[in-house]
This record gives structure tokens, sequence and C-alpha cells, in this order.
């Protein structure tokens, strides 16, 4: 189910304009107005959850295919030679959009 308040839910309803680089029934990959690395891709779920714990049955089994997904969309887009993926969880680690998301990162050597 999707939050009307949230922006990466107004990004998969259309509502507000993005890069997509991947999209299917279950998740959308789009390029980050705020790029951290050459390479920078947020993969967010079609339904709405902000955390891991909140993960039932089948919102595991969505980011199951997320992660099975994610390694052909990072070498399509610019991350062949490797890639890092963040799930930020909360405020204290950062969370700034509630809507759980996994960046990917690369195109580049990433500093640790």
């Amino acid at each position: 189910m999707l939050n009307n308040d949230c922006v990466f839910c107004k990004i998969i309803r259309g509502e507000i304009p993005s890069s997509k680089v991947y999209e299917d029934d279950v998740m959308l990959v789009f390029k980050d107005i705020e790029p951290k690395a050459k390479v920078h891709l947020l993969a967010v779920p079609k339904d709405h959850f902000k955390l891991l714990s909140e993960a039932d049955d089948g919102r595991a089994a969505a980011l199951s295919h997320m992660l099975s997904v994610i390694p052909s969309v990072a070498a399509e887009n610019g991350c062949a030679g490797g890639y890092r993926l963040i799930i930020n969880q909360g405020d204290d680690a950062g969370q700034t959009v509630f809507h759980l998301h996994i960046h990917i990162l690369g195109g580049e050597q990433l500093p640790w």
C-alpha cells in the first residue's frame, strides 16, 4: 500500500518525475537526485514500509526479489567493477525518507 505523503510513493505513482533505470511489479530503481558517488541509484519497493523490522513474509519476498535484481541493474548502470549497498534504518542511521530503500553506489573506487 502506498502512502499519500511519501516522496517515494509519489515517485512510484508518477506524481514526481524521476530518472528511472528499472521497474517491475515489485520495485522501482531510479537515480538519486543528490548523488554521493559517480553512480548513485535508489531501489525502492512498491509497498510502503519504513524498516526491515516491518518486513512480513510478503515484504521479505519483495526484498529478496530486489536483491536478486540489483546486480544486473548495477552492472547495466556503470557498476560492473563493484558497488556498495546501503540501507539506512531510522533517524540515528540518517534515514531521511521513511520508505525503505536501498542505495546502490559505485562507478568508481569508493572510500571506506
